[in-house]
């Protein structure tokens, strides 16, 4: 009979640890609504702000030939022909047009224009104190890209005071195609007349994302950030790794062991799509809540440079860059990077890339920076899946663990009250998770006797 013990013993805490086992978050494939619950926390927005002063020769108008013009125009209309004050001041804007050298004149000063333009897109995070992965175009434009950019917001804004200070002085409201003429007889005159300088040109890069405050709506952080370790934009390998600071329990997502997915999988990719950031009827407030679209792997390719790509047909557009790209496990595959342009210059529906999360190994290795789940994480995911089974009290308890770690968490509270609103109208399972443990262990416990029996019968036998 001691004989039997040790591999009693053995069986025994074999079932204690069978039981113990039995966690939501053992490794499985999420439906989409779990997917988005664990992974939407840890998607952030970046933001690339591009600052400078831009010099513009002032520009003023020549009096005398305006005013030759207008005379002109009088003795016409004194002649006999009649015209309507619309037809005249259509008159007056095409000659301008048609003649702009000659009405408008380059003066020695200068008007100073304070410009800023914006680069945004995706990133998420891969450590809880703070390391964000996106792309590197997002952070690094080319500079005769943002002197455009400049220069064209710069003649925007003068061209539209221009036009507002020409119906102040002559009483009138321009027609839009009025002011069409005269936004592109602007345009000619500033491309051949007059130069435009650019000075002190600044880069701040900044990281937003969601955060319960302390009443339980939704807020937004935005930290800046700084570049740990960059790559090239395509077709170089578009990878960039910044650091925040002042976290230490942040929400993450993990990093898959594959490096490449297979053709056919499962895709869910996350976003910050710009016609939704910047849609009008879409409230500000919420434009930090990450979009989800789905898809499949369309093929596995190759860059130019020979590095793998993942095709997928998961629908993406401007702004989504840098965005995590998922599997069924919630593991993030690879990193949103662009997309095929069609004749038209837009983006061609259904035909996206993304870089495998193989060449970002490569520069965490580079930065030596460990991406890991972080244990808030963890908890909350079991959270989330325990809650998505109608365990409500069971994942109110993981709740409110992640609530003691960091009361900020991103949709923390909408758990929490949702998870008291369905146990107080005893919407809860009949079974709970931990009642389903002790089912499972009873039922190894009586399978261990039965076992011991008939050792025991065939000893004595």
């Amino acid at each position: 009979m001691k004989t039997r013990l040790p591999f009693l013993r053995s069986f025994f805490a074999w079932a204690l640890l069978g039981s113990s086992i039995f966690t939501p978050t053992q490794a499985q494939k999420y439906t989409a609504v779990q997917n988005y619950g664990i992974n939407r926390p840890g998607v952030v927005m970046i933001r690339t702000v591009f600052s400078a002063d831009v010099y513009v020769n002032n520009m003023r108008l020549d009096s005398r030939n305006f005013n030759h013009l207008l005379d002109s125009l009088q003795k016409i209309d004194s002649s006999g022909a009649i015209f309507t004050p619309e037809q005249k001041l259509d008159i007056v804007l095409t000659e301008i047009s048609n003649n702009p050298n000659r009405f408008f004149k380059a003066s020695l000063d200068y008007i100073k224009q304070p410009e800023e333009i914006t680069s945004s897109g995706t990133g998420f995070l891969i450590t809880g104190d703070g390391y964000v992965a996106t792309n590197c175009h997002l952070i690094d434009r080319d500079k005769a890209f943002i002197r455009r950019q400049f220069i064209l917001s710069a003649f925007q804004q003068i061209t539209e005071a221009n036009i507002s200070a020409f119906e102040n002085a002559w009483a009138t409201r321009f027609s839009e195609q009025q002011r069409t003429l005269l936004y592109n007889t602007y345009a000619s005159v500033y491309a051949r007349l007059f130069s435009m300088a650019l000075y002190d040109l600044k880069k701040d890069i900044f990281v937003e994302y969601s955060a319960d405050s302390t009443n339980g709506s939704a807020a937004t952080v935005k930290k800046i950030a700084h570049i740990v370790i960059r790559g090239q934009p395509m077709p170089g390998k578009d990878i960039a790794i910044l650091k925040i600071d002042g976290d230490s329990s942040l929400p993450t997502l993990k990093i898959a062991v594959d490096d490449l997915p297979r053709v056919g999988e499962q895709l869910f990719v996350y976003g910050f799509p710009g016609p939704v950031t910047n849609n009008n009827y879409v409230a500000t407030e919420s434009a930090i809540e990450p979009t989800l679209t789905t898809g499949i792997v369309s093929a596995l390719k190759k860059s130019v440079e020979g590095w793998p790509l993942i095709q997928m047909d998961a629908n993406i557009n401007r702004g989504s860059s840098g965005g995590p790209v998922c599997n069924e496990k919630g593991e993030v595959v690879g990193l949103t990077t662009f997309g095929s342009i069609e004749n038209s210059g837009g983006l061609a529906a259904g035909l996206n890339f993304a870089i495998p999360v193989s060449i970002l190994e490569e520069y965490l290795d580079s930065a030596e920076v460990v991406a890991r789940l972080s244990d808030i994480s963890i908890v909350f995911a079991d959270g989330v899946l325990l809650y998505d089974q109608e365990y409500y009290r069971d994942a109110l308890r993981k709740f409110q663990q992640v609530k003691k770690i960091n009361n900020k968490f991103p949709g923390l509270t909408s758990y929490i009250n949702d998870s008291e609103k369905r146990l107080h109208q005893n919407n809860e399972r009949k079974a709970s998770m931990i009642r389903n443990d002790l089912l499972i262990l009873g039922l190894l416990l009586f399978i261990a006797l039965v076992l011991f029996r008939f050792l025991k019968k065939r000893r004595l036998a």
